[in-house]
């Protein structure tokens, strides 16, 4: 009697992975995210240092990917198998409650009665998991090619091939890695092509301005353009201040976000430096906001870029770390605990791993000072619909 039952209780087991698994389509990739444990949340203070409005926001941008470019998506996180749907409907039980919950006191208790959380593995064995943020600058540009305006924006070219995922392009009737940061500044290889998007006049700031992925331009005439990240060359990304420091040329106390170190130097020496990176971006215009890797906006303070290898896009999120106050002349004062819920929406070419999160600080000088100040240690937690 106690084996029947035995392999009656396996025979149900059975059917119901059955049944899970073939909701899931036969085209459909399942991504196996190895880096989260299940914990329990209880001890976990949900509190969150902004407004829900701007949650709200980043929350409908998620939703939006999920009915769209990301409805096929598949992810294996422990013992349970997360289509869209779930991770959609994660988001909206949680606007639900946002918007239902007047006392953010009471958030904590309903998350754990209702949320599974999740911590990542990170980095290390404690999970530790490193925080830095990226911004939208503001550089000044032009239409046309000046002594002052002399460094240009592509966008993307004609010759560059995209096949199963490699950057390539067509040289003697064979596939050849496209032409590397050197070749394209230095060298010149796409001068006189009618390439240029817009002209601007640093060639550091042009180079953050490849790292961030978007950013502003204003005209003489004081317009503003926005760009976009439209592709790359398909090459490596390296620090840059990396190798600085590596070749002892800074000290870490000289490593600065927004590269204080080349300033001053030459066309030639900044050329020579920055094409260590040999990662090239190539740009478009956008109608207004800076727009993720899920081709839905970014939500300053609301959008992070994580490894997709390793969490779940569009997908919600809370973070515990420390951030830095700064007094009217933008010196850090004080460097302060806080937490957040954000969404996964941005991907970035140093932002490889599970330990590894950048936050989108947003447009404008404080973004800018936070971005450039903010490294520091601290958690990361998955929220998923129970």
């Amino acid at each position: 009697m106690k084996y029947s039952l035995k392999i009656f209780i396996l025979i149900i087991i059975i059917s119901s992975l059955g049944g899970c698994m073939r909701a899931i389509p036969k085209t459909a990739i399942v991504k196996s995210l190895e880096t989260f444990i299940l914990i329990d949340a209880e001890e976990i203070d949900f509190a969150d240092d902004l407004d829900y409005e701007s949650l709200e926001l980043a929350i409908d941008r998620s939703i939006d990917y999920y009915e769209k470019a990301g409805r096929n998506k598949f992810y294996k996180i422990e013992d349970r198998v997360i289509g869209a749907k779930k991770l959609k409907d994660t988001l909206t039980a949680f606007r639900d409650i946002l918007r239902e919950t007047g006392n953010r006191a009471d958030l904590s208790e309903i998350i754990v009665e209702e949320f599974d959380v999740y911590s990542t593995t990170g980095f290390d064995d404690e999970g530790g998991v490193l925080f830095t943020g990226y911004y939208e600058p503001l550089l000044a540009g032009a239409r046309e090619r000046t002594e002052k305006y002399r460094y240009p924006l592509y966008r993307v070219p004609p010759d560059l091939v995209i096949e199963e995922n490699q950057v390539s392009r067509i040289e003697d009737g064979k596939f050849v890695p496209y032409y590397s940061r050197r070749e394209i500044d230095v060298d010149g290889v796409l001068r006189g092509k009618n390439l240029e998007l817009l002209w601007v006049s640093d060639p550091v700031e042009l180079f953050s301005l490849h790292i961030q992925g978007s950013g502003k331009i204003k005209l003489e005439d004081g317009a503003v353009l926005t760009v976009g990240f439209a592709q790359t060359n398909g090459r490596s990304f390296s620090s840059i201040t990396k190798f600085m420091l590596e070749e002892g040329r800074i000290r870490n106390d000289e490593a600065s976000y927004r590269y204080d170190f080349l300033r001053g130097k030459s066309d030639q020496e900044i050329y020579d430096i920055l094409s260590h990176n040999e990662r090239y971006t190539f740009f478009r215009f956008l109608e207004k906001e800076p727009v993720g890797s899920l081709g839905e906006p970014v939500t300053p303070d609301r959008s992070i870029a994580t490894d997709p290898e390793f969490f779940p896009e569009g997908a919600l999120a809370f973070i515990n770390l420390r951030k830095p106050v700064f007094d009217e002349e933008g010196n850090i004062k004080e460097r302060k605990n806080f937490s957040r819920f954000v969404l996964s929406q941005d991907k970035g070419a140093a932002i490889k791993g599970p330990g590894r999160v950048d936050i989108f600080c947003g447009f404008g000088d404080k973004a800018e000072l936070t971005a450039g100040t903010l490294k520091e240690e601290g958690e990361l937690f998955l929220l998923l619909k129970k």
